[in-house]
């Protein structure tokens, strides 16, 4: 009698947080799990990241950034080939286990190579986190998003993205608290332990996700064992994002967020150059940080995310962080201190990860299945590093020309006047392109209120974008 009794409360208070319907319940679960494996894994090896990029100069700061685009240039088109040859069930756990094995090679490596090779291995490990990174990310999202519509995604993604800063607090804080004791090294291979975690929960996922889907013409292209491959050129990441002005604005609202955050990124590696002079400190510095970011975003996705949604739509809620940037600069333009560019850093983080990030994963449930795998990973990936190269040259450039934070807090300002206005724009086109697929067919309504975007929606989506 009482465990029945204590049902209606356990739904009631999941309710006020997400409104999780029936049906969605087991494939939320798994996909909390998986997104929290997934950034434990990254926050574990994170701090170490950092570490080792300042170990190796900041002065090569931006070489680092170039080597990680390139890597990137040369891995988008492999891994579209392996999204049109093999289904989701099989490319997902094949790319995690992949970058589980990279860790359990660079612990060997570590652990066996000379001090005087330490610098070198740093530099290759920073590249390959950053590489990680926005790789793992983007295809739990492109699952996210190919997984839920629209309409679940402004309940459901703010509660994913709390699981995301759960597994951060849960990997930054071990970091911080176990680097002294268990080494770079060991840290590494729990990291890839997560990755294995993350492989069973992508296929515990794709099989829930069946039950959630109950449009015909999702029925009719999965088929009931395994599913197919999403097929299309191995180039049609970058190929499908220039023929749409949709995605081209997706594009420039990434490419202004990475330039802005990395002049960020710069300012704050040199500072901890000067102030910290020991690795461990230094690396506990980073994780302190992170565990700071990641414990007010967790406050904010849990009970802001959902209703900030709700309330002003993607448009304004995608507008939040461009506006806050636009605050952030002109405050350390009129008072260049320390404290002022950390809380500028903090705010963009903490927003970012709460609001911006879930809203801008939204973006993507009005495009295709092969658009949400293919063009978004170029966008997260390419682009992105693409704004880091520009962000960190422009870096390089505005030190050697003499300029301080009042200088390159002036050359950020228009940047994110300009990133404000494309949010603006691309968070309306989303919306126009969501009401579209709503009034695609006559059931719309009622596909809506089961969690379902019809079929005809979402297929034309990119269609009805393309010049």
């Amino acid at each position: 009698m009482t465990a029945e009794g204590d049902r209606p409360r356990s739904r009631g208070a999941l309710a006020r947080l997400a409104d999780v319907r029936p049906g969605e319940r087991a494939p939320l679960a798994w996909s909390l799990l998986l997104v929290f494996s997934l950034l434990a894994a990254y926050y574990v090896i994170r701090p170490i990241r950092d570490e080792m990029g300042v170990l190796g100069g900041v002065e090569n700061l931006q070489w680092l950034f170039t080597a990680t685009l390139v890597a990137m240039l040369v891995l988008n088109p492999a891994f579209s080939a392996l999204v049109r040859r093999m289904p989701r069930e099989r490319f997902l756990p094949a790319a995690y286990l992949f970058f589980a094995a990279d860790l359990v090679a660079f612990a060997v490596v570590l652990e066996a190579a000379p001090a005087s090779l330490e610098p070198w291995i740093g530099r290759v490990f920073f590249v390959w986190t950053s590489v990680f990174n926005l790789f793992v990310v983007s295809l739990f999202w492109a699952l996210m998003v190919d997984v839920f519509d629209s309409e679940q995604g402004k309940r459901l993604f703010g509660l994913l993205a709390a699981g995301a800063t759960i597994g951060a607090i849960a990997g930054s804080s071990s970091t911080a608290s176990l680097v002294g004791t268990l080494g770079a090294t060991r840290l590494m291979l729990a990291s890839a332990a997560m990755l294995i975690v993350a492989c069973v929960c992508v296929l515990a996922v794709a099989r829930g996700a069946r039950g959630i889907r109950n449009d015909a013409a999702d029925r009719a292209r999965e088929t009931p064992g395994d599913e197919v491959p999403i097929g299309g050129s191995a180039w049609a990441g970058l190929s499908r994002v220039a023929r749409s002005p949709y995605l081209l604005a997706i594009c420039g609202y990434m490419l202004l967020f990475s330039i802005t955050s990395t002049l960020l990124y710069f300012l704050q590696a040199e500072i901890v150059a000067q102030q910290f002079h020991d690795r461990a400190a230094r690396t506990r510095f980073f994780a302190s940080v992170d565990l700071m970011v990641n414990v007010s975003t967790l406050l904010v996705q849990l009970f802001l995310t959902g209703r900030v949604l709700h309330r002003f739509g993607v448009a304004r809620t995608a507008s939040i962080l461009p506006a806050l940037s636009v605050v952030g600069f002109g405050a350390l333009a009129l008072a260049p201190t320390v404290a002022v560019l950390v809380g500028a850093q903090l705010g963009r983080r903490v927003l970012n990860f709460g609001l911006a990030r879930p809203t801008r994963e939204l973006l993507f449930t009005v495009l295709s299945r092969e658009d949400k795998y293919k063009a978004k990973n170029a966008i997260d990936t390419v682009v992105y590093r693409a704004g880091d190269q520009v962000g960190s040259w422009s870096y390089a450039a505005l030190a050697w020309a003499g300029l301080g934070i009042t200088g390159i807090a002036l050359v950020a300002l228009p940047l994110s006047v300009a990133w404000l206005a494309v949010s603006w724009w691309v968070g309306r086109r989303q919306e126009n392109l969501a009401a579209l697929a709503a009034e695609a067919t006559p059931a719309a309504g009622s596909a809506s209120d089961r969690g379902s975007t019809p079929a005809l929606g979402r297929a034309s989506a990119h269609g009805a974008d393309a010049p």
